[in-house]
């Protein structure tokens, strides 16, 4: 599947996407993946930085918020117009366009940092933009992205649960199976039951790739390995979202920073 194609099943998403979204049901997203995401996020103040796969902009928005000059892009058009329609109060304007994360449209040398959120394990040529994030980058520069963890969203995964139905651990397999375009069907599970019911799922191309396949690809590019985070939610978060305990039983997502040598 190429480029191409991977952005039609998306541009189809945005609608319901950020319709949902913004109304809060991307818990794991907003309670859980992005404050950890910020947590380990380094000072961004006066940096120009560039956003990969930004969807409806809102994780681009926070990070401009933290006071850097941001540009941001997606391979959908339609979530590249809802994201740039986006005006918040307080917010520092960021430069919207579409365009593919494998394929950057600037200069070499062109940002002081590259972020992801929870886009590259949706991409299908996953190097390329190791090599773009580090060609467009500063020397000293660094790249964080996050994604789903490599060893829990297996081809194969099946939660096991106890006597008294509560999930105790996650089966998992496929692991070395890469999938290059497989659609996967869901919707967020916190949005409420009559949206569920009537609005179109997500279909989402899938491209799992083994763990070695992102630490590998980080070095093949240039890059030094500076900071691995894999969250756990809070006791507060879980008992706001119950759904979130899933994310002790098992690790969910994986965070990464890497950075270029000065």
């Amino acid at each position: 599947m190429d480029v191409n194609e991977v952005g039609r099943y998306w541009d189809s998403n945005a609608p319901v996407w950020t319709r949902l979204a913004r109304m809060g049901s991307d818990v794991f997203r907003d309670q859980f993946n992005t404050p950890a995401f910020l947590g380990i996020l380094p000072d961004v103040k006066g940096l120009n930085g560039l956003d990969i796969g930004c969807g409806e902009g809102a994780n681009t928005r926070l990070v401009a918020r933290r006071g850097a000059r941001m540009t941001a892009l997606d391979v959908s058009p339609t979530f590249v117009k809802l994201a740039a329609d986006m005006v918040e109060e307080g917010t520092p304007g960021i430069t919207y366009l579409v365009a593919d994360g494998c394929r950057l449209p600037f200069a070499d040398d062109s940002f002081d940092f590259v972020t992801a959120f929870m886009s590259l394990m949706d991409m299908p040529d996953q190097e390329g933009a190791f090599v773009e994030a580090g060609r467009v980058l500063r020397p000293g520069g660094f790249f964080q992205f996050s994604i789903t963890h490599p060893c829990t969203d297996t081809p194969y995964r099946k939660w096991i649960q106890d006597d008294e139905g509560r999930r105790v651990a996650l089966a998992c397999g496929g692991y070395f199976r890469e999938l290059d375009g497989e659609i996967c069907e869901w919707i967020f599970g916190h949005a409420p039951a009559e949206l569920r019911e009537t609005l179109p799922k997500f279909r989402i191309p899938d491209f799992h790739r083994p763990l070695s396949f992102y630490f590998n690809g980080l070095a093949d590019a240039g890059f030094v390995l500076e900071r691995v985070c894999e969250p756990q939610a809070s006791d507060e978060a879980v008992a706001r979202y119950p759904e979130l305990d899933d994310t002790r039983i098992a690790p969910m997502f994986l965070i990464i920073r890497a950075r270029l040598p000065r």
